[in-house]
């Protein structure tokens, strides 16, 4: 790919993982034990998947193999959707920073498929 002589740090996709995980681990960490033990550790794991998943197949010699994290990028992505969701309906979550998390999975969401697409022959 195009992205090959570059450094994953360079990568805005990579870089917008990696906010998006530290910010979920801020709110997190203010929650109580029961809320942590429950949505947050599922929470935490899922949104630090996103940018684990793209170096891991950002590392990888065949684009076979590095698609396939990719795509495990893209369901860690729409799994962190879904816990947001979860805290959000029981109040662990404010309504407000609910959207913008949101925004900035669709956002990360919509440059991981362009990514995707510029992967292989």
């Amino acid at each position: 790919t195009k992205y090959r002589n570059m450094r994953i740090e360079e990568l805005k996709l990579y870089q917008l993982a990696m906010e998006i995980a530290e910010e979920i681990w801020e709110i997190v960490k203010t929650w109580d034990h029961f809320a942590k033990d429950t949505i947050g550790k599922q929470l935490v794991r899922s949104a630090d998947g996103i940018a684990s998943n793209i170096s891991e197949g950002f590392g990888r010699y065949h684009y076979k193999e590095s698609k396939l994290f990719y795509y495990y990028a893209r369901g860690s992505l729409y799994e962190t959707r879904t816990w947001i969701t979860k805290a959000c309906n029981r109040g662990l979550l404010q309504s407000e920073r609910f959207l913008i998390l949101k925004d900035k999975l669709a956002h990360t969401n919509a440059l991981l498929n362009n990514y995707i697409k510029t992967v292989g022959p």
